[in-house]
């Protein structure tokens, strides 16, 4: 069964760094695309960073670009954001999706992801 767990966020100053954690059972994230998206109230969830398990092939978004760094892991089957130099904005409810195959990074979206985990929050102050 597919299945994905985010952890890392915290609370932490503007300026801070933390690292996300997505893992996942069921499936080897070669075979995936998994991307990270945040939520905030009143807010569609937005994507931030994805990565192409095949590949490895990644993409950021703007509002974090030059700040994060996506990655996996094979040998524990997870894939971490590494986010630095944290802003207020970036406070959010953090959550980890995938889908099969190797879709164009650039056009995912939340609709595109077929398997979510429970998300984890980052709070960043000023």
């Amino acid at each position: 069964d597919v299945q994905l767990q985010a952890s890392g966020g915290g609370s932490v100053q503007a300026g801070g760094s933390l690292r996300l954690s997505c893992a996942a059972s069921g499936f080897r994230i070669d075979n995936y695309a998994i991307g990270w998206f945040r939520q905030t109230l009143g807010k569609e969830r937005e994507g931030v960073s994805y990565i192409r398990g095949g590949d490895g092939r990644t993409y950021y978004e703007d509002s974090v670009k030059g700040r994060a760094t996506i990655f996996g892991n094979d040998a524990d089957n997870t894939v971490y954001l590494q986010m630095n130099n944290l802003k207020p904005e970036d406070t959010a409810v953090y959550y980890c999706g995938a889908v099969r195959g190797s879709p164009y990074l650039p056009a995912l979206n939340r609709a595109t992801m077929y398997y979510w985990g429970k998300g984890t929050l980052v709070t960043v102050s000023s």
